[in-house]
């Protein structure tokens, strides 16, 4: 368990004044707090209260560096020794400012204590504006709680930057900024010199107690880290009562969190809270907010389990980071509850054999459901023997596919009855059969001219073979054959039951040649019908084709 001691920093040199005949209000913001109870709902020690020197900016005019500077710088001395006589106590530092110049005290402290342990201490900057205006970023500077965390990290005039000699207070890669809006003036100058920022809606995308968890992995090389909160990092919906207020801006559950992160841990030596003007809370309700907002988040410092700080010197940093304490890099572990919880079975040998064991010895069992998972594979294996039907889908394709060469088996009939009668009118059926295919429009005028043998009249041989290249032209159009038929067999016409059989009296052998040339085909094709009756409308003579 680790006490927590309240002392009161009320400073306000480090603003400039609200009008030319008034003050910073924000020195009254510990008494408005302690008038919260905020020492006894803490269970608190009260550490007392410094007191600044006297608020006067006289005849500064800008250009004349930091106003107040030598006042600052004193007061900062005196209130390093303060926190520094806190720590050594084993105490947990709670400074109430004042404005943002109060960090220059609280960062030689940090330094004074590095020094004495051998390593660096970082520093959780969470603030509504970056604070790093400095000479060499603007065109003059004037008031040291706009240029605090410049001034800390060693930048600005020297009589602020390098007390005691001291300079910087805090390295830039030991720092991390929290809270910044994403406009910040100087959050290009931030990103430039190395130092770590996340704004509010990076802080707000990932929450805010990830966020307080991310803070401290950033300071595993330091020997342990303060914290700076300046309460305008809050929305000015929820805290109008600062000096500089900036929409977008965070929720009050969201610093609690953020902060009850932060100092969960070792690590962290101490807290300080800033910017708060009474002037702008007259009803004190936003000071009651600010109270709960630390009573809350304060909480794991004062838990019994909390472990305080243990510093201790340090063994030889890597090249270019620094020394790294082995101490506080050993003390996070221990901080939690788990590791206590893990060796409560070692200490209590009785606790195994009746609770920790049975689970542990269950957890074995657990796993054959998770073997057996392969079996269900077997399923999904078995899947692609459905396939196979699948694949024969394709089989049936073929004799689609044929459909397009359909006009070729055309020259079959030559091929069933007149190989046997070379001389027969058949015959010139051969060299026209290809031709139709390539002219799918090849009609035949059947009062002109035949296309085949070049003549017309009334012979039923000569019709017989112009309906050929005909019966072609039709077989190539996009109309399948029947099911029953074959590639290359010729759709038979229905038969006309008004007309009857006439004989033909062409030399081609009348019916007996017919009749012979349908047995012909019947040998050779079984089951196939040979009576394909052609029409002749000119001499009514029908002509059987094969």
């Amino acid at each position: 368990m680790r006490r927590i001691a309240v002392l009161d920093a009320p400073s306000n040199l480090g603003l400039r004044p609200p009008t030319p005949t008034s003050v910073p209000g924000c020195g009254k913001a510990p008494g408005a707090l302690r008038d919260h109870d905020l020492i006894a709902r803490l269970a608190a020690r009260d550490a007392g209260c410094l007191t600044p020197p006297r608020y006067d900016p006289g005849d500064w005019r800008p250009g004349d560096g930091v106003c107040h500077a030598g006042s600052i710088a004193h007061y900062s001395m005196e209130l390093a020794d303060r926190i520094g006589g806190i720590i050594d106590q084993g105490e947990f530092p709670l400074v109430l400012g004042g404005d943002c110049s109060i960090l220059l005290g609280s960062a030689l402290a940090m330094h004074r204590l590095g020094e004495a342990v051998g390593g660096r201490i970082g520093l959780v900057f969470v603030d509504g504006h970056s604070d790093f205006r400095h000479p060499g970023n603007a065109s003059y500077v004037g008031a040291a709680a706009g240029e605090d965390l410049a001034l800390v990290t060693g930048r600005g005039q020297a009589d602020l930057a390098a007390i005691e000699g001291r300079r910087p207070y805090f390295r830039d890669i030991d720092v991390v900024v929290l809270g910044i809006r994403a406009h910040d003036e100087y959050r290009l100058d931030l990103q430039a010199a190395g130092i770590i920022t996340r704004p509010v809606p990076a802080l707000r995308v990932e929450g805010a107690a990830r966020t307080a968890q991310w803070a401290h992995d950033q300071l595993t090389d330091c020997a342990g880290y303060w914290v700076h909160v300046d309460v305008d990092v809050l929305d000015p919906a929820v805290m109008p009562a600062v000096d500089a207020p900036d929409p977008g801006g965070i929720a009050f559950t969201e610093l609690e969190l953020l902060l009850a992160g932060l100092v969960d841990t070792p690590h962290c030596l101490g807290v300080e809270i800033t910017v708060f003007d009474p002037d702008y809370d007259p009803e004190g309700a936003y000071a009651a907010e600010i109270v709960d907002t630390l009573v809350a988040g304060l909480a794991p410092v004062a838990a019994p389990e909390a472990v305080p700080p243990r510093l201790a010197p340090s063994r030889p940093a890597a090249p270019g980071r620094g020394p790294a304490l082995p101490g506080p890099r050993t003390v996070p572990p221990a901080a939690p509850a788990v590791p206590a919880a893990l060796a409560a079975p070692v200490m209590r040998p009785a606790m195994p054999p009746t609770g920790e064991a049975p689970p542990v010895a269950a957890l074995p069992v657990v796993a054959p459901p998770v073997a057996a998972l392969p079996v269900v594979a077997p399923p999904d294996v078995a899947l692609p023997v459905v396939a196979p039907p699948v694949a024969a889908l394709p089989v049936v394709v073929p004799p689609v596919a044929a459909l397009p060469d359909v006009a070729l088996p055309v020259v079959a009939p030559p091929d069933v009855a007149l190989p046997d009668d070379p001389g027969g009118p058949e015959t010139a059926v051969e060299p026209a059969v290809p031709e139709p295919p390539a002219e799918p429009d090849h009609t035949v005028d059947r009062a002109g001219v035949d296309p085949i043998v070049g003549s017309s009249g009334a012979n039923g041989a000569k019709r017989s073979r112009m309906e050929l290249p005909e019966l072609s032209a039709r077989w190539s159009e996009a109309v399948g054959p029947p099911a029953s038929a074959g590639p290359g067999r010729l759709r038979r016409r229905p038969p006309q039951a008004a007309e009857e059989p006439v004989v033909d009296p062409s030399p081609s052998g009348g019916p007996a040649a017919a009749a012979r040339s349908a047995d012909d085909t019947a040998e050779r094709e079984p089951g196939r019908s040979t009576e394909q009756p052609a029409h002749d409308t000119e001499s009514g003579t029908t002509a059987e084709i094969a």
